[in-house]
């Protein structure tokens, strides 16, 4: 191997935190046993030795593996996680997508149940369509009794992959789709009301055309019995498409999949009707078909930055020849992993390599454009957006088509019905993946979206700062003379650079963040990447809290007018006020009598000795330090607080808010109540630390609540054990407790790589 590939790759601290944490080799004590360089060299060398498969000489799988080597280190490309982790050892499965089929019988659903087991197990994320199950409360011929609905049977999916937890180093995550004239339809929209089921599933409801054109007319469609494919009854579409908007306002799910969009660039359709997608929905597949993933660094191929008012010399800034080689590259290295992997189910190696699906996609966008000076939401952006997709897309397949003539078309192919009008060796080359793990590894933003946040505090030792600022923030800051460590403190409570006096106004609009930017806006952005996608674009359309209902609504319509296949919503905030329970009853109740209250709740008292923890929160007012403590028992009983600043109305309306809080604990009242009440209420002044946004004083108290791990041995006054809410609703990280971001699609944290989806 040469001298040149052998050096050692640069990553920031991040970075390297993450690949210890996550990806290097441990020995049985736990102890890493690689380093970043060995990851890269295991890697290479187990996707290059595929080439003597078809022929090649041992020294050109060396040069092979060295180019692989070279193209990784560089940070240029990156495969997905599962590639990352286990290529060249015992386990081998390389693959992060997966869709099993679920038929309407015990034995398909409980060996979709334990084909799902053993995928999670492995490192993979599964997507099911539960759309062929017979609807709750339909008699079932075989046995004469009733059918309790796909709903109660992803519960058992759910609880599978609770169980599994993929090791603690990849967790399980599931797509749950039903289709929007299946009978259960209403049933589904609100199956996640309640916070304590179906937590390891992303829900999206597949829209028909026949619904959308019902929507358009304001009229009515059938809802069809899977069994017998006979309508039961008829749905006014404006209702049911104003259920899953009023959902995916509350909390983000379902979102929607425009399924009859899907398969009309179905690439095989002889082979089956697409049904489902991966996790985060980027990625149809067929039953039991896998697909690899990757993503170019498109920070890496700016010549140089660029001061605004010369975009229109854009393109020459960009190095469309190591583009090239690098697309080239990838493709080849995605297409060795189909081979060299181990696949969990002989299904499934047969369905994946009869059409050699691979997702090439893309990470760093959103540098890419502040190097060139071009605001995400601009009409440059996307213009842009459009060029580069093309490109990739046109030298991917292009590369595809090199590798079929070398290795031949993939098995599936039929010229008669493909669109293509070349032979190729992948049905499909193209998807925009979330890379939320994989942007972190490379030092860069994630998928297409725009910056998170310029500066935040990343999680360190209790009461230790680290402020985290976007690099290229940092050069043009100092280089133009209004870099300070006040200003990033500033920015971090801020997250946005919009009503920093001291930043330009043209730096402004070039490092603009997710929430400065409209929804309508990250649709248009969606779908000028789509347009050139063979597969999908997972994205998150970030909303405002104080968002509306219709705002919602016009993300949905304008996606589908522009060519979206789907769409993906979360407004700030809505997940961690998620309703607990609507158990609200329809029976008409006869009048009641009222009595005067009568008040019989005794506090109970304190005991003499007492432990718990204190936490820093930052607020817009100062540090709040919250304290709660624990009686003899481990329940939860009482809860102080003390601000930083000393006196004012600020400290004296925490110190009373923290006796009622108190108070309410020893009068046996559920913590998550109490949470819930105080979640979310805003002062003029909110703050943003590590755990995100700090809305006030009262929003404070109600995180560390959230916070204080009450799993298992932690309960409330009444000796009721509670959940752990922190990794239900993802508000905060449930690993290290760092800021969760909603981008992709998925929900990662940048203090240690958690990510919600696989």
């Amino acid at each position: 191997m040469s001298d040149t590939v052998s050096q050692q790759i640069q990553l920031n601290p991040s970075a390297l935190k993450v690949l210890e944490k996550r990806y290097l080799k441990k020995n049985e004590e736990g102890s890493v046993t690689e380093s970043p360089e060995d990851l890269f060299r295991r890697v290479a060398r187990a996707v290059a030795s595929v080439e003597k498969k078809y022929g090649k000489p041992e020294s050109d799988a060396i040069a092979i593996e060295d180019k692989f080597y070279s193209l990784m280190t560089s940070l240029k490309f990156l495969p997905n996680s599962p590639t990352l982790m286990n290529a060249g050892r015992r386990l081998g499965q390389l693959s992060a997508c997966f869709v099993l089929p679920v038929e309407d019988s015990m034995d398909s659903i409980f060996e979709a149940v334990k084909n799902a087991a053993l995928i999670h197990k492995s490192g993979g994320g599964t997507g099911f369509s539960f759309s062929s199950l017979r609807p709750n409360g339909d008699i079932v011929g075989s046995t004469k009794g009733v059918s309790s609905g796909p709903i109660s049977f992803m519960t058992v999916f759910d609880s599978a992959t609770e169980a599994i937890k993929q090791g603690g180093t990849r967790r399980g995550a599931n797509m749950g789709i039903l289709s929007v004239d299946h009978p259960d339809i209403l049933d589904f929209i609100s199956a996640k009301d309640s916070s304590d089921q179906l937590n390891n599933f992303n829900l999206s409801v597949a829209l028909t055309d026949v619904f959308m054109k019902a929507l358009k007319e304001n009229g009515e469609y059938d809802l069809i019995n899977p069994h017998n494919r006979k309508p039961v009854r008829k749905l006014k579409a404006r209702e049911v498409f104003d259920s899953i908007v009023n959902h995916a306002w509350k909390n983000g799910e379902p979102g929607i999949i425009f399924m009859d969009r899907i398969n009309q660039c179905n690439p095989t359709p002889a082979a089956g009707k697409i049904e489902s997608t991966n996790p985060c929905g980027e990625q149809p597949l067929l039953p039991y078909e896998s697909c690899n993933l990757g993503s170019i660094n498109l920070s890496k191929f700016v010549v140089r930055s660029l001061e605004p008012d010369a975009a229109e010399n854009i393109h020459s800034q960009i190095d469309w020849d190591a583009l090239r080689e690098t697309i080239h590259m990838s493709v080849h290295f995605l297409d060795n992993v189909i081979d060299i992997n181990r696949y969990p189910l002989d299904k499934i190696e047969q369905a994946t390599k009869a059409n050699r699906k691979i997702g090439l996609g893309v990470m760093g966008w959103a540098d890419m454009l502040i190097q060139l000076g071009i605001p995400y939401n601009s009409v440059e952006a996307s213009n842009l957006a459009n060029d580069v997709m093309k490109f990739i897309q046109n030298e991917g397949k292009r590369q595809s088509s090199f590798l079929a003539v070398e290795r031949g078309v993939f098995p599936n192919f039929d010229e008669s019905v493909y669109c293509e009008r070349m032979d190729l060796r992948n049905a499909t080359v193209t998807t925009i993946a979330p890379t939320g793990t994989l942007s972190i590894l490379a030092g860069c933003s994630s998928g297409i979206e725009p910056l998170f946040a310029v500066s935040f505090v990343r999680n360190v030792m209790e009461g230790t700062k680290l402020y985290e600022v976007n690099p290229h923030f940092e050069t043009i800051a100092k280089e133009r003379g209004f870099w300070s460590k006040e200003l990033i403190e500033k920015i971090a409570e801020h997250g946005s650079l919009q009503d920093i006096e001291e930043v330009p106004e043209d730096v402004k609009k070039a490092f603009i963040t997710a929430h400065d930017i409209s929804p309508l806006d990250h649709v248009r952005m969606q779908a000028a990447f789509q347009k050139h996608v063979d597969n999908a674009v997972s994205k998150t359309v970030n909303f405002s809290h104080d968002a509306s209902k219709k705002d919602v609504e016009d993300v949905y319509f304008l996606a589908y007018g522009l060519g979206c296949k789907g769409v993906t919503v979360y407004r700030d905030g809505s997940r961690d006020e998620q309703v607990l329970s609507t158990g609200q009853s329809t029976q008409k109740e006869e009048p009641q009598v009222v009595a005067e209250p009568v008040y019989k709740i005794t506090p109970k008292k304190r005991p003499e000795t007492i432990k718990g923890t204190t936490r820093l929160m930052k607020t817009g007012c100062g540090n709040l330090y919250i304290t709660i403590n624990e009686d003899e028992n481990g329940n939860v009983f009482e809860l102080f607080t003390h601000m930083g600043k000393a006196g004012g109305c600020a400290s004296s309306q925490a110190e009373a808010i923290g006796r009622l809080v108190s108070l309410a604990l020893r009068s046996n009242i559920e913590p998550i109540e109490i949470e819930k009440q105080l979640k979310g209420i805003s002062c003029h002044s909110p703050a943003w630390a590590a755990g995100g946004k700090i809305a006030s004083c009262s929003d404070a108290i109600s995180k560390a609540i959230e916070r204080y791990k009450q799993v298992g041995t932690k309960k409330n006054g009444n000796g009721s054990h509670v959940k752990d809410k922190t990794i239900m609703m993802c508000g905060a990280c449930p690993d290290c407790g760092g800021a969760v971001e909603h981008e992709g699609g998925c929900a990662v944290c940048r203090d240690c790589g958690f990510t919600k989806c696989s």
